[in-house]
């Protein structure tokens, strides 16, 4: 059953049937269309940051592709997975590692590796299973979670939950990133609660809240109630309660979940660079009681007025530098393959073609006679005349060699070896 409540500022919850053509469909499947079935803008304007969104899957084997059940058991049993990469949880709580890790034999000495006989029997009375950070451990969700993250703009991982029947992992609680919900296998319960604490902060846990978690989740109706069923997805921003449920069989879902970059991430930003004014870093005088309001007054003032007279002077650019290493540092771009790549690269030639990694943060800055290539660990200063031609290869669309704009063939092989041997570049026959 669902049903509509009164969440904040949001009148209605439709659910998306995403087998029924829409007008807000892409010509293409992109991952958050596959999440949503919405086209990013529309997404964007009615959902994003605001308010969840309930997808009805047209066909049960729309995430199969990613991950499986049979997945799963290879990952649990033929990986070499150790913890913090598997977390188990019943009744609410985490399950102590000690109980389903162990040594991994003769030459593999570590100690932490997972047991897949505890796993097993730990599954079998009816606790969940929680694949942790799939965006780097298994292909499928690797390339889904690095073209979600270039669209959204956002860090992303992925976390896969497999429920025995009849069982809940974890009871009432809320995230402090955004969550996609992709149903894999079995059914499961969800009910949805408004936030307690909206837009929590990374510092901000449902635990600092968890009676008034309770109190929602036991006294309030929900705004969500019913059963996801494969195929079927859901969208919770940050602050909004939910639980889970299986139903007559095993259940397993992958969360998705986007670190939001927040205004608060500004305010972080400009803090750090105001340091570097040397009115606020003046030392308070000798023998002031802190403790007393009265006496810490007039000094709060001052540093009030100093605060605001260096916040005005601090300039965009060095507030988006910081932003942006924290992003990008945050994104994982997709990953490279060495062996070929270097075999590409080692071979390129005219007619060949590449494109830019996906999920890649990077800025092109002139600087002089030398133009600068900007990434996430690292810059990059090449001659000022590839700049036509470094920005046609850095936008997105595969280009080959011999095309680019500005250079001689024998120089854009040049240009397009070094920026895949940096990592920049790939093949653009990689999907």
């Amino acid at each position: 059953m669902e049903r509509t409540g009164a969440p904040t500022a949001v009148p209605e919850l439709p659910a998306v049937d995403a087998g029924r053509p829409t007008t807000d469909r892409p010509a293409s499947a992109s991952p958050l269309h596959r999440a949503t079935g919405l086209a990013p803008d529309a997404f964007a304007e009615r959902h994003w940051g605001r308010a969840p969104l309930l997808t009805r899957g047209a066909d049960p084997e729309g995430f199969r592709d990613l991950l499986d059940l049979d997945a799963v058991d290879e990952l649990l049993s033929r990986r070499g997975l150790r913890t913090p990469f598997l977390r188990l949880a019943r009744n609410g709580s985490v399950v102590d590692s000690a109980s389903f890790t162990g040594p991994a034999g003769v030459g593999a000495e570590i100690a932490d590796q997972v047991r897949d006989d505890r796993v097993a029997a730990l599954f079998a009375d009816g606790t969940t299973v929680v694949l942790q950070a799939l965006h780097r451990l298994w292909p499928p969700v690797i390339d889904f979670c690095s073209r979600l993250g270039a669209e959204l703009g956002h860090p992303v991982q992925a976390n896969a939950y497999v429920t025995p029947a009849s069982s809940r992992g974890f009871s009432a609680h809320y995230d402090v990133h955004d969550v996609f919900v992709l149903q894999l296998a079995g059914r499961k319960h969800w009910t949805v609660h408004a936030p307690v604490h909206a837009d929590p902060l990374r510092d901000q846990p449902w635990s600092a809240h968890a009676g008034a978690v309770a109190a929602r989740a036991r006294d309030d109706e929900p705004v969500i109630d019913t059963v996801l069923g494969p195929g079927d997805a859901m969208y919770l921003p940050r602050g909004w309660l939910h639980a889970a449920t299986a139903q007559g069989e095993v259940s397993a879902h992958l969360t998705v979940g986007a670190h939001v970059v927040t205004r608060f991430a500004l305010v972080e930003a400009l803090t750090a660079l105001v340091a570097g004014d040397p009115g606020l870093r003046a030392s308070l005088p000798l023998g002031l009681d802190v403790a007393d309001p009265d006496a810490l007054a007039p000094h709060l003032d001052s540093v009030r007025d100093a605060l605001v007279a260096a916040l005005g002077r601090v300039p965009a650019a060095d507030v988006a530098r910081r932003v942006r290493t924290r992003v990008w540092n945050g994104t994982r771009p997709e990953p490279v393959r060495p062996i070929a790549g270097t075999a590409f690269a080692d071979g390129l030639a005219a007619g060949d073609a590449v494109r830019l990694r996906i999920g890649m943060g990077h800025r092109v800055v002139p600087r002089g006679d030398r133009v600068v290539l900007q990434l996430a660990d690292r810059e990059i200063a090449l001659p000022a005349a590839v700049e036509p031609a470094l920005h046609a290869v850095l936008d997105g669309d595969p280009w080959t060699v011999g095309t680019l704009p500005g250079m001689d063939e024998p120089d854009q092989i040049v240009l397009v070896r070094r920026l895949l041997r940096e990592g920049v570049l790939v093949p653009a026959g990689r999907a």
